[in-house]
């Protein structure tokens, strides 16, 4: 999810990196299931968050749709 420069502070993920994304989403699901549900192939063979952050980084599709997972994930 990207947010212009005007209405950065409304953007639901303004001080959130896509590390700290990722981080939580293993922590929440594992490597698995957000492997499976955004195609990160990295997540599902010898999994890391350096090559999982190197995929994401040069794939606008699949950061966002981690990003979405993200914020449909019901943390507790």
């Amino acid at each position: 999810m990207t947010c212009s420069d005007t209405d950065q502070r409304k953007c639901p993920l303004h001080t959130i990196t896509l590390e700290m994304i990722l981080i939580r989403m293993v922590d929440h699901y594992g490597w698995e299931k957000p492997g499976i549900l955004v195609a990160i192939n990295c997540s599902n063979n010898d999994p890391t968050i350096k090559s999982s952050l190197k995929f994401l980084r040069r794939s606008s599709w699949a950061r966002k749709k981690l990003e979405n997972l993200y914020l449909g994930t019901r943390f507790s």
